[in-house]
């Protein structure tokens, strides 16, 4: 077993580990704020390790050209969901407001309807 080998071992068990620990915050947390916490940064971080643990040990620049995109588009997408799911779970009153720390929605008017009506 050489070297890389044991890099990789070792950054697939945190990086496992680390979407473990998301999926128990999901389970275990009670409201929406902090399930998107538990769903978004231990789970980009440990899948962003389990990436580099696959290019490590395949020694291959193709494999990791073709890793690059798809941490980058996982860096890019789960703060944008978590972020459009927590705005909804606001707007459907379904969170504890009493347990935010700073309400920034609070004083705003609400939405206009925007749809274009004209046929």
């Amino acid at each position: 077993m050489s070297i890389t080998d044991v890099i990789a071992l070792v950054l697939v068990l945190v990086g496992a580990l680390l979407c473990l620990t998301a999926a128990i915050g999901l389970l275990r947390f009670r409201d929406v704020p902090t399930r998107l916490h538990a769903a978004t940064k231990p789970q980009v971080l440990g899948f962003i390790l389990i990436c580099i643990a696959v290019g490590v040990s395949l020694h291959s620049w193709p494999v990791v050209a073709f890793l690059v995109p798809v941490a980058l588009i996982q860096l890019a997408t789960a703060p944008l969901s978590a972020h459009m799911v927590g705005r909804q779970a606001y707007r459907n009153k379904t969170l504890d407001r009493d347990s935010l720390f700073v309400d920034e929605f609070a004083d705003a008017p609400a939405p206009s309807d925007t749809r274009d009506t004209r046929d």
